[in-house]
């Protein structure tokens, strides 16, 4: 499993060899195959609101959105080796959403930068919470995964 991870935010001290094990921890957990990579990309508001508004047409910041790779099962060399890997998708995350997200449930940031990513990574396993039914199954989803990273659920 790889984990490849971009922080575009400075302002924040970010433990980001934690959140990548963890992701790592969480993919081998929902995926089986071993050569499956994850992208996770921190950013800021701003450029959150950018994604929302062309990828979704709302003209606001949200805390996390998933994009999907279109061939889930197509191996994709991996940037300068023979190696191939199979890329699930990309989980970006505000990590200024987040930060006020944290304050109002209580949470550290790195609580909910964990939260965020188990969402993210559900989503692009297919998982969604627009009916009650897939909000039941999505949620029961993420305290399995919650507790295996020792996160308390919910907040």
């Amino acid at each position: 499993m790889k984990i490849y991870v971009r922080n575009t935010t400075r302002r924040e001290r970010l433990n980001l060899r934690a959140l990548k094990s963890e992701a790592r921890k969480l993919l081998s957990s929902v995926v089986a195959d071993p050569q499956t990579s994850l992208s996770l990309s921190l950013i800021g508001d701003a450029a959150m609101r950018r994604l929302n508004r062309e990828y979704r047409g709302k003209d606001r910041p949200t805390d996390v959105l998933s994009f999907g790779v279109q061939q889930r099962g197509a191996l994709q060399p991996r940037r300068g080796t023979g190696a191939r890997e199979r890329s699930l998708g990309d989980v970006v995350i505000s990590v200024d959403t987040a930060r006020r997200q944290a304050l109002g449930y209580g949470a550290s940031l790195d609580e909910e930068l964990r939260r965020l990513l188990i969402h993210g990574l559900l989503h692009l396993m297919g998982h969604d919470h627009e009916r009650p039914s897939q909000r039941a199954r999505m949620r029961a989803e993420e305290r399995r995964l919650a507790a295996l990273i020792g996160l308390r659920w919910p907040y």
